[in-house]
């Protein structure tokens, strides 16, 4: 027996019961005090909001306000509007058949009011979960009035219901979502006249119909999402409508790389079934996550669009799979992601950054590439100096040069950096103080052809060498 149907059934069952109506926005508030109180995670998954956006939602909450999350794209507004649902009670009576759920001890449609008119204590009760009372729409330039609250249902008419009867309606997503809560993304894209009709909804909390002479007296939590207003080429949220939104959240990147580096791995597909195992170490996260940061401050990129937490992720990802395409190819076991992977990161970066309306069209890849070196030179420069590879920039002083790829396994790199005096030795010390645990394992030489890889591009980064690209490599002399 499932947990609704173990419920009172009908209107006199739950009477029986003591059971009393409360609105959505006071279940919310009594549900997030019992959640605080116990010491709850209210938004799991949230990383780096803890002590800037979640006290801005607990405060809307329990102050009883409709809710705007504003904030640039890929900061996680949709994924906590749709969290508010675990803030509903697991199941909410509903008169049955009703398709605005209907309160059964306060029905306000005409179906509603007429059934526990006819039936009494014998009317049938439905239990609503909470996941069905979220309701969301993408707003885009062409939703309309009818869409949001409703129309006259032709079909209905021509069955033989009269114009002017209130069963001829068809409700929109709004009344739908009685009782729950109703969510509208991307609210600058909906038309203004449409953010007008709204106007009601948010402060009166009704809506009519085509002009017909009746209230629907609407339960309702309203929860938007935005992008800032000066966002390139979008519309903007209505001055009357913003003034009735009782809270506007705003969101954030993260604040430190560690915070995105920690959003990024619990967030991209890492857990991969076949025959090669990719173990990336730390300081390739640290630059897969330093390229979203310095995209964010980059002076070509479009600032007011933003750049997403998604270009990290799937940045993570592509870097992840090109190491296992080297694996699959050389038939090793266990790989390691390393710079030469990074040029793959193209394809997973395009799109997720929008340049300056000054930029030339076209140009976006060689921003992409020239973020990823100076990424690299970061990182290099928090774990090394290019003084203590001097043994290095003499090797190639010398007129030589060494050629990396990324479809080279780890013991080919290693033998073609065994002419370089004392490098391989370097390697390896590093390589152990980076990340002793890989390198005592069974990567341990993809671990050490990953090191040599980032020093020989942060000396090429600090100009100590000469790269020059090629398909499937580099080439680094003088």
């Amino acid at each position: 027996m499932t947990i609704a149907a173990s419920l009172p059934q009908t209107l006199g069952d739950l009477r029986a019961t003591g059971y009393r109506s409360q609105s959505v926005k006071a279940e919310l508030r009594k549900n997030l005090l019992s959640k605080i109180a116990a010491g709850e995670t209210l938004f799991p998954g949230m990383i780096g909001y803890e002590e800037t956006v979640l006290p801005q939602i607990e405060n809307a909450v329990l102050s009883l306000h409709d809710m705007l999350f504003l904030g640039l794209r890929g900061q996680g507004k949709t994924r906590m509007l749709r969290m508010l649902v675990q803030l509903l009670d697991p199941f909410i009576p509903a008169i049955a058949g009703s398709e605005i759920n209907d309160d059964p001890l306060a029905p306000i449609s005409k179906y509603g009011r007429e059934l526990v008119a006819e039936q009494g204590d014998d009317c049938p009760i439905a239990w609503i979960p909470r996941e069905q009372r979220y309701h969301e729409k993408l707003a885009t330039p062409d939703v309309t009035i009818a869409d949001l609250i409703g129309e006259i249902d032709l079909i209905k008419h021509a069955e033989g219901k009269h114009l002017a009867n209130e069963d001829v309606m068809h409700f929109g997503l709004i009344p739908r979502s009685h009782r729950g809560i109703f969510c509208m993304n991307e609210l600058p894209d909906l038309g203004p006249k449409i953010q007008v009709g709204l106007f009601n909804v948010l402060e009166e909390r009704d809506v009519q119909i085509r002009g017909f002479p009746i209230r629907l007296n609407l339960d309702l939590a309203m929860v938007f999402s935005a992008n800032p207003e000066d966002y390139t080429n979008r519309g903007r949220i209505v001055t009357p409508l913003k003034d009735r939104i009782g809270s506007v959240i705003l969101t954030h990147y993260p604040h430190t790389r560690p915070l995105g580096m920690q959003i990024t791995s619990e967030n991209a597909w890492t857990e991969r079934q076949g025959p090669v195992t990719v173990h990336v170490p730390r300081f390739m996260q640290e630059i897969v996550e330093e390229i979203s940061r310095l995209a964010r401050t980059s002076s070509h990129v479009n600032q007011a669009s933003g750049v997403s937490v998604r270009m990290s992720i799937a940045n993570y990802e592509n870097m992840i799979s090109n190491a296992e395409r080297r694996g699959i190819r050389t038939h090793t076991t266990h790989v390691v992601p390393r710079v030469s992977d990074l040029a793959f990161l193209t394809a997973s970066s395009r799109g997720k950054l929008e340049l300056n309306m000054t930029e030339e069209s076209g140009q976006e890849d060689k921003l992409i590439a020239r973020i990823v070196e100076e990424a690299v030179k970061n990182i290099f420069d928090e774990h090394f100096k290019p003084s203590a590879f001097k043994n290095v920039v003499e090797y190639f002083e010398a007129g030589q040069s060494l050629e990396t790829g990324d479809l080279l396994h780890g013991p080919a790199v290693l033998e073609r950096i065994g002419g370089i005096r004392d490098f391989a030795k370097q390697v390896a010390t590093r390589a152990r103080e980076l990340d002793p645990d890989l390198a005592a394992g069974p990567a341990s030489a993809e671990l050490s052809a990953s090191v040599a890889e980032l020093i020989l591009e942060g000396l090429h980064c600090h100009n100590r060498l000469n790269k020059k690209r090629k398909a499937g490599g580099h080439t680094y002399g003088l």
